[in-house]
């Protein structure tokens, strides 16, 4: 429908009850406008008028959000829940700390020359029995012969070799050389004696170095710290 004919309508819906059938009462049955009804009777006369309904309008849009509203009051505290079963008593182990546990016992041109028994010891206070020691001999080592020898240099721990898992060792084999040097080659070398040894108990550990042959093979001229510095240096280490 035009915006014209909606606005004509709106008109003829404003003024139709000025000009609508007036009901009568009474003695106003003879007026030419007037209709009775049978319902009318008693009635105060009124003017009566319709109009014809138009066609929907389109649907309105949402409105805006309202605002929140005021906060309710708190509710009423709960009530205390059943008692629950007693639990287990559980006890928690809180290990110390790992500290660091080493020493270091050294020696200014050592120069031993034996062939067999002991060079050096170092003792070592040990704080636990399921740790290992780390052990390491740092120094100069010679072998001569003029025949094939071996000589062998190993650590003892209160005066027992490791068996945990092995021995501590290091060797040196020379063998007989050529006519022209007529075997006395005589070199001192800087070496070293290191390892890991488990199964130790927790106490004071006499740390030593010892020099032995070989299994199988003579022993030679041997020489331990000649002309420079040795040192042994014992470690504590966490399993």
């Amino acid at each position: 429908m035009s915006p014209l004919a909606s606005r004509l309508l709106l008109v003829l819906c404003l003024a139709a009850p000025l000009y609508a059938v007036e009901k009568c009462t009474g003695n106003d049955a003879e007026k030419p406008n007037c209709t009775r009804h049978s319902s009318d009777e008693g009635r105060s006369p009124f003017l009566y008028g319709s109009c014809m309904q138009g066609p929907a309008g389109t649907p309105g849009r949402d409105g805006n959000p309202g605002a929140n509203g005021i906060p309710g009051t708190p509710g009423i505290p709960g009530r205390d829940g059943l008692k629950g079963e007693k639990g287990e008593c559980v006890s928690e182990i809180f290990e110390e700390p790992w500290r660091p546990n080493y020493k270091q016992c050294a020696w200014n041109s050592l120069n031993y020359g034996i062939d067999l028994g002991k060079v050096a010891d170092c003792t070592f206070t040990k704080l636990r029995s399921d740790s290992a020691l780390r052990v390491l001999f740092s120094g100069s080592l010679r072998l001569k012969c003029k025949n094939a020898c071996c000589q062998r240099w190993y650590f003892t721990f209160n005066g027992a070799e490791c068996t945990g898992p092995l021995p501590v060792e290091s060797i040196i084999y020379l063998d007989q050389g050529s006519p022209e040097l007529n075997s006395t080659i005589n070199i001192h070398r800087t070496s070293s004696v290191e390892g890991l040894c488990e199964g130790i108990k927790a106490g004071l550990v006499d740390v030593a170095l010892w020099v032995g042959t070989c299994s199988d093979y003579p022993r030679g001229d041997a020489s331990t710290g000649w002309n420079s510095v040795s040192r042994i240096i014992i470690e504590e280490l966490p399993k």
